[in-house]
């Protein structure tokens, strides 16, 4: 069976019956950069705030560039993380013995129980590598991250302050982050129980530490690199890279997963 034969097809076709009519609204993004033929400059240098930190704001995807009128099919194009961390991780993932067997037992039953099935939260290692599109919003001391998939969003806080001494455990933890020269640096815990790092089911515990180093390496490019520290789930800390490509005159819309579901019942798997 192709691997995008799954119960995640399933879940994303929830959505093909709002979708597939719709179009990307196609207005010029202000600020971007033009070339003289009015295309944008996606290699002209990364824009800049006010205090002279780079401007993560802009609309980004996955190593990839949607095209205008581009159907549900288009998303598919996921990348090798979103599927199986491994698979870009020299040597694989470093599993506790537990950790591996659950991952094989999710990947035999076909992911049917990820949260990205039932239309739950992603957690934050899957909304990044997830195809759809998000919207960076960057302000002093704040960052929102706002993603198409279910309307979901992420706030990092920029402004200094310490972790929770007791956060309530979360999808996406609680997040701080500090600028190293030009890369945002961002650390989160508070992660709750029994949350997915990938598709295939890599589990990531409520043990969990993960460090973001975002960096905008020109107006159009961005790079993502992750380092996960979850002594429950791994032997070891792990580190995997992610390119985000700025999506510019285009928008986020509207996605509500379980508009109209019909095919829960149809899901396959043990």
């Amino acid at each position: 069976m192709p691997r995008v034969e799954n119960a995640w097809v399933l879940a994303i076709g929830l959505a093909t019956a709002q979708l597939v009519a719709a179009q990307w609204l196609n207005y010029p993004t202000q600020g971007v950069p033009r070339n003289p033929d009015g295309s944008p400059n996606l290699s002209a240098p990364a824009p800049r705030t006010s205090d002279g930190k780079p401007d993560l704001s802009g609309l980004w995807a996955p190593g990839r560039i949607r095209a205008l009128n581009e159907g549900l099919e288009g998303q598919l194009n996921a990348t090798g993380p979103f599927w199986d961390f491994g698979s870009v991780v020299p040597g694989g993932l470093p599993y506790q013995p537990w950790a591996a067997a659950l991952r094989n037992q999710r990947f035999a039953d076909r992911s049917k129980d990820n949260p990205d099935v039932h239309c739950m939260p992603l957690g934050i290692l899957q909304m990044n590598t997830h195809p759809f599109p998000r919207r960076f919003i960057q302000a002093p001391g704040y960052l929102a991250i706002l993603h198409e998939r279910d309307l979901e969003y992420r706030q990092i806080f920029t402004d200094g302050r310490p972790f929770p001494k007791d956060p309530q455990p979360a999808w996406n933890g609680y997040s701080t982050a500090k600028w190293v020269g030009d890369t945002l640096v961002v650390e989160t815990t508070g992660f709750r129980e029994g949350l997915w790092a990938d598709y295939d089911g890599s589990p990531l515990t409520g043990e969990a530490k993960i460090t973001e180093r975002f960096r905008r390496l020109n107006f159009g490019s961005m790079q993502l690199e992750m380092t996960i520290d979850d002594p429950k789930a791994y032997t070891k800390p792990w580190t995997a890279k992610l390119d985000l490509a700025l999506q510019p005159d285009s928008d986020l819309l509207e996605y509500v997963c379980l508009e109209g579901e019909r095919d829960a019942a149809h899901m396959v798997g043990k």
